[in-house]
């Protein structure tokens, strides 16, 4: 491994040089080799690792390979799923390897000239039980597979030297009730800091006082040896690059109030993030230590009356729920995956994400920082209460206040979270022992971070509120899939604040329709798939047009957090018991980050900057609905739709804002229309009755070839810059064949490769891996991923009966500072 670096010096606009940083730090995302299985010796320093596997971290040592139904075959009963007995389950967590024991070995070259420095290796996270080996001696380790750590290896460091680094990953079965990913799946950091630093997470800060044309921010720095310190000099820059405010600290220990004159603020549409510089100095004068933190200036508040207040202004939560795992990509970070899902989220007119159930990456929440979103984040899934056999009971003793401690003081400086989730649908909402747990946890929250309130997902609604009264513990209410009660509980509990913290769960496969159409609380189908038309819900979920109406007539919820915004690996229902399925089908967005027909629904409520006009489902039905009825839904926020039938009108319809039917306040539907090939065409006209927008469906003819789309064009050479492709199969007109399942190759050469492929299709078992797969519904995904050497890519795509294609897409080198 090459020697660190110097760190690159920071020029600001204005001309103002920062010096370099006495502390250094490294990412360690290659050199790195994995095995996975265990070895009694492997943190040996003269162990032979030549045969192990090189890997790149964020590694996910899982993800692709073979899908085998038997891996996560298991007797269970979920009461969360209503479960009355043990069932069969599979495909819980993915269907994948997730499970045993890992081990991951890398060189260092520890530099002669950091003797007398402190050396530290932070991990943000590794999946889990991890324990570190440093030259061969046990050095630290963390069992929470979702927190990030620091391990204090100064003392094993041989400096001038190569050294060492072990970890060992023990992912224990029975541990997760989704797909956890496994190993290094996070970022590893290596860290130089003088003895006297500023210990990690050590920056906190608030924005307590903020008028409109100055802001007050408070400062609070921890160090290693406070009693050496002579000073703390802060520097403010602004979102475009300005020393704005500065000050000096010598009383370094207390915090520290500093003005900054006419505030840019942190909000949704407007994310202006400013950055806090802090250098430290000893008695001498010297300058010992210095670092960045980024923060944003915003006020919250929440109130039963006015719900959501973010910078005065009252705002309704439009969220979802997301896992953390990337679909095809698996768990490993990835930040260009990450920004795409919260792209397309942004689009729809999603502006929250709730964490579930679990600490995210710091990348998504940079991402939020920069994007506008805001953030739930959730800790805990499981208290002392078991839900898993290997689950979080069995750390909670001794981790519980350290693991929530880790989360808050990592993250407490993001504007975009703006409340932490101390527990999703926990056992303890069931006894009544569950308020003394609950106060503890809220303690803890608002002992670290005042600033902020505590809340939890709620679902066992009437034991939660008259057994344990959990809900009397929390700063806000949570309600997960409780429509029915909603009007109740806002009844009984005056000064409570609400909102729906897991709300919907509809299922849906993406292109697939189903006939009758009809709702239906528990769909079985043979095919494994569940209908489109968006009224298919697990027992206890909602269709979304059923949350709409309840959040319109229940005003006292400020928001919602729709489960989930993405597909995502494991759960899935409604296909638990014996099934080929192994990932969800809840997303508005499918696993391979397509849209389903329901992302126009929430585009239509949400997003108020565009107009939407989506009719379903497609129009090729010769084979099964000839002279049938095939009902037409629209999705849409303008006032009147029409709709044509091989140019016959069916009707002007609008939505009817008071029906006591959800569907006709959501929807516009034809239900009588008889199928015929041809076209369909919707057009939308606006208040005044002038023909605004029409959009036309065709029956697509036999499959010709593909039509290949980039997701974007502008690509950095830059293994973590991926590509995403979207291949259509496309008739001679280039009308998409809407049920198109053709087996094709993606052949990739020149300057990258193939990462994955992902047709969306939870019953697919090809792995992410290979480099063929079905379309399913017409489409499939391909991930590519950029070599370091810019150049040009080169993308076929073959498939029998099908006219072969190719895309070529250029890389381009980084732009550097100089």
């Amino acid at each position: 491994m090459k020697k660190i670096n110097t760190l690159i010096l920071m020029i600001l606009s204005t001309g103002v040089l920062f010096a370099e940083s006495p502390r250094k730090v490294e990412t360690l995302e290659t050199g790195w080799k994995f095995y996975n299985a265990d070895e009694t010796t492997a943190q040996n320093i003269t162990f032979d690792d030549s045969k192990w596997e090189s890997v790149r971290v964020p590694h996910d040592w899982a993800i692709g390979k073979n899908f085998d139904m038997n891996i996560d075959f298991q007797m269970v009963q979920v009461w969360q799923d209503g479960d009355r007995k043990k069932t069969i389950r599979t495909g819980r967590t993915g269907a994948l390897p997730c499970f045993g024991i890992g081990w991951y070995r890398i060189q260092l070259d520890i530099p002669a000239e950091m003797k007398g420095k402190k050396v530290f290796v932070e991990f943000d996270g590794a999946m889990s039980n991890a324990k570190v080996f440093f030259n061969g001696e046990y050095a630290g380790e963390w069992p929470f597979g979702y927190a990030s750590f620091e391990v204090d290896v100064s003392k094993f460091v041989k400096f001038g030297e190569k050294n060492v680094m072990a970890v060992r990953i023990d992912n224990k079965p029975l541990s997760s009730r989704w797909y956890s990913g496994a190993g290094l799946y996070r970022n590893v950091h290596l860290t130089y800091k003088n003895p006297l630093h500023i210990v990690r997470n050590g920056i906190y800060i608030t924005t307590p006082n903020i008028a409109k044309n100055k802001a007050s921010v408070a400062v609070k720095a921890t160090l290693s040896h406070p009693e050496q310190a002579s000073k703390i000099a802060y520097k403010i820059i602004s979102p475009d690059n300005k020393i704005v405010a500065s000050a000096e600290n010598t009383d370094v220990s207390k915090e520290i109030f500093i003005d900054v004159e006419n505030p840019q603020l942190w909000g949704i549409k407007s994310p202006n993030l400013y950055k806090l510089d802090a250098t430290v100095f000893d008695k001498n004068g010297n300058k010992i230590d210095n670092t960045q933190v980024r923060f944003g200036i915003r006020s919250i508040k929440f109130s039963r009356k006015n719900g959501f207040v973010l910078n005065e202004k009252k705002t309704i939560i439009n969220g979802v729920c997301m896992h953390h795992d990337m679909g095809p990509i698996g768990a490993a970070t990835n930040v260009r995956a990450l920004r795409r899902q919260l792209e397309i989220l942004k689009e729809m007119g999603c502006n929250a994400i709730r964490t579930s159930h679990n600490p995210p990456s710091p990348e998504l929440l940079n991402l939020c920082d920069e994007m506008g979103f805001l953030v739930q984040l959730e800790i805990l899934d499981e208290w002392q209460i078991a839900k898993m056999e290997n689950g979080y009971n069995k750390l909670w003793d001794k981790w519980v206040e350290k693991d929530i401690k880790s989360a808050v003081h990592r993250d407490r400086n993001h504007p975009s979270i703006i409340m932490w989730s101390i527990g999703n649908e926990i056992e303890e909402q069931k006894v009544k022992t569950g308020k003394e747990t609950a106060r503890f946890l809220v303690d803890i929250i608002h002992r670290e971070d005042p600033t902020r309130p505590a809340t939890a997902g709620l679902n066992s609604l009437k034991k939660c509120f008259k057994l344990s009264k959990i809900p009397y513990e929390l700063d806000l209410s949570g309600i997960n899939y409780g429509i029915s009660v909603y009007s109740t509980l806002a009844k009984e509990n005056p000064k409570m604040i609400f909102y729906g913290s897991e709300t919907a769960s509809t299922v849906s496969s993406r292109g697939v329709y189903h006939f009758p159409v009809e709702r239906n609380k528990n769909p079985f189908n043979e095919d494994y798939h569940v209908s489109a038309y968006d009224l298919d819900t697990p027992p206890w979920g909602q269709t979304p047009d059923e949350e709409f109406m309840a959040l319109d007539d229940n005003p006292e919820y400020f928001g919602e957090f729709v489960w989930t915004g993405f597909d995502y690996l494991g759960e899935p229902t409604p296909y638990n018991p014996g099934t080929p399925s192994k990932s969800s089908y809840f997303g508005i967005v499918d696993l391979a980050g397509l849209k389903k027909d329901r992302f126009y629904s929430y585009q239509a409520r949400w997003n108020n900057d565009v107009k939407v006009l989506h009719v379903f489902p497609h129009w090729n039905w010769e084979e099964d609905r000839l002279g049938r009825n095939v009902p037409i839904h629209c999705y849409t926020n303008y006032d009147k739709v029409e709709l044509f039938v091989n140019g016959k009108s069916m009707g002007v319809k609008t939505k009817i804002a008071k029906s006591e039917n959800p569907l006709e306040r959501n929807r516009i539907m034809w239900n009588d229309v008889v199928y015929q090939p041809g076209e369909l065409k919707v057009v939308a006209y606006d208040k005044d009755g002038k023909k605004a927008e029409e959009k036309i469906i065709k029956t697509a003819g036999e499959a010709f070839t593909t039509k290949i789309t980039p997701d974007r064009t502008d690509i950095i050479a830059c293994p973590k810059d991926l590509v995403f492709l979207e291949i259509d199969v496309v008739d001679k007109d280039g009308n998409l064949c809407p049920r198109a399942s053709r087996f094709m190759f993606v052949k990739v050469k020149g300057a990258g490769k193939l990462r994955a492929l992902c047709n969306g299709d939870p019953t697919d078992h090809t792995p992410f891996s290979a480099d063929y797969m079905k379309s399913f519904s017409g489409k499939l995904v391909a991930t590519i991923e950029p070599s370091d050497e810019a150049g040009e890519i080169q993308v076929d795509v073959y498939g029998m009966k099908l006219k072969s294609n190719t895309i070529k897409l250029k890389t381009r080198k980084p732009i550097s500072i100089k």
